[in-house]
């Protein structure tokens, strides 16, 4: 009965070409609008550690002085990095940052690149779960004896060999040779939760050298400095002991007991660097937070497109008035014809189930238009607002929820419409014939 119901539709709405249209059409700019606005949340809202959710901490400590910054500072400072790193309680620990080197490879036609890089120690790859295709991480002993290797993504690697195995191999960092260790797999988190400070939905970096090496080497910061106190920083190593603030600092902790232990060596940390003249705020404290809240805490999903989400449903509403007015027009046109089906022996419920059919055909239309017009969108803002590609690629779940959304707006706009029509006394418009 469903294919004959269809099959109905179909006809009717080749009757009414114009109509139909116009219908579809209401239909599928709700839906693009309220999937666009849909995708760019979704896509913000994804947790990108999945069940280590809950183990991966970032750190913050409250080290600025009186009278400066009232809340706690989403980094820390060089020599804070360095001195967390002393802790036996976490699981795995990293501090990191931000820089970029001139990429070459031993060809001496390969023209320079410049790339991002990530400065980190060993445990950052265990921390974050990072596949290898070739290789494997430094050995630990690097992070204290620098040892100049690195570690970069596939797909630096096909642009510098080719996509073959390069461990072993070397490549030139700002002219200095360094050691291929391994090569990870296109590791490339949305959002960049481990660095929310230099853009959340930017691509992740594709170099990774060792954290020992940046007093050596001397890597500057390409990501956001701040600092509370007005200091003359005229070296490299003053900067190191520094209180600015251009560090980020993970741990993994895997039971209540880990957190609570790791916690109260935090706070001795604290009170040891209130003896050297650190910390100056009496209410100095640590705060740890797992990636949900850590992303919560960074509002990497600003209230603005949950605002904007709720205003692209109420418009996708609109749509649906504006449907229901013009299926009661195309239904009650038809009224005669209904009444001849009534009197020849169809039931009301036939005759709704008929309608609906037809409705939800006219939504599904609607709604692969409407993801056209989400796809339209989702580009065009991409290319002229240079939003990051993470947001505006259209995710495939969109696909289903699309076509889904609209069938269901569109039978709920179409049910009084229905119910209009079968109710319809067949012998008015049996006499008028």
């Amino acid at each position: 009965m469903f294919f004959y119901y269809l099959d109905l539709a179909w006809r009717s709405i080749r009757k009414t070409p114009f109509l139909s249209l116009l219908m579809v059409l209401a239909i599928s700019i709700g839906i693009g609008i309220t999937i666009t606005t849909l995708n760019i949340y979704q896509m913000a809202s994804i947790n990108p550690a999945g069940e280590r959710s809950s183990h991966l901490f970032a750190v913050r400590l409250w080290s600025q002085g009186i009278d400066t910054w009232d809340e706690l500072n989403p980094q820390v400072t060089y020599q804070d990095g360095f001195n967390l790193r002393k802790s036996p309680v976490p699981v795995r620990q990293s501090p990191m940052f931000r820089t970029g080197f001139a990429v070459q490879n031993d060809d001496p036609d390969f023209k320079p690149i410049l790339e991002g890089a990530r400065v980190i120690d060993r445990d950052f790859f265990g921390l974050f779960s990072i596949p290898f295709l070739y290789g494997e991480a430094w050995e630990k002993q690097v992070d204290i004896d620098s040892a100049y290797q690195v570690v970069i993504r596939e797909d630096l690697n096909k642009e510098l060999f080719g996509g073959e195995n390069s461990v072993g191999r070397t490549i030139y960092l700002n002219q200095k040779p360094y050691q291929v260790v391994g090569v990870i797999d296109n590791w490339n988190p949305s959002p960049k939760y481990y660095d929310v400070n230099n853009g959340a939905f930017n691509d992740a970096e594709r170099i990774f050298v060792p954290y020992s090496l940046a007093p050596i080497e001397e890597y500057q910061s390409w990501g956001n400095n701040q600092s509370w106190r007005n200091e003359s920083l005229n070296t490299y190593a003053e900067r190191l002991a520094s209180e600015s603030h251009w560090n980020q600092y993970w741990v993994e902790l895997n039971t209540p007991e880990q957190k609570q232990a790791y916690e109260e060596w935090l706070s001795n940390y604290i009170e040891q660097q209130k003896l050297i003249g650190r910390f100056e705020m009496p209410e100095a404290k640590a705060d740890l937070s797992d990636v949900a809240t850590w992303l919560k805490v960074n509002n990497v999903v600003p209230e603005d497109n949950k605002i904007l989400v709720g205003l692209s449903a109420l418009f996708l509403i609109v749509c649906m008035v504006n449907m229901l007015g013009l299926l009661l027009a195309k239904f009650l046109k038809r009224a005669s014809e209904v009444g001849v089906r009534r009197a020849i022996g169809a039931s009301q419920g036939q005759i709704f189930s008929q309608h609906l059919v037809e409705v939800g055909l006219i939504g599904f239309c609607g709604g692969l238009l409407g993801l056209v017009w989400a796809w339209g969108s989702l580009s065009m803002l991409s290319l002229h607002f240079e939003l990051e590609d993470a947001l505006t690629q259209l995710d495939s779940s969109m696909w289903v929820l699309a076509p889904g959304i609209a069938i269901l707006a569109a039978l709920l706009a179409g049910i009084y419409p229905a119910w209009r029509i079968c109710s319809t006394n067949p012998s008015v418009h049996l006499k008028s014939q």
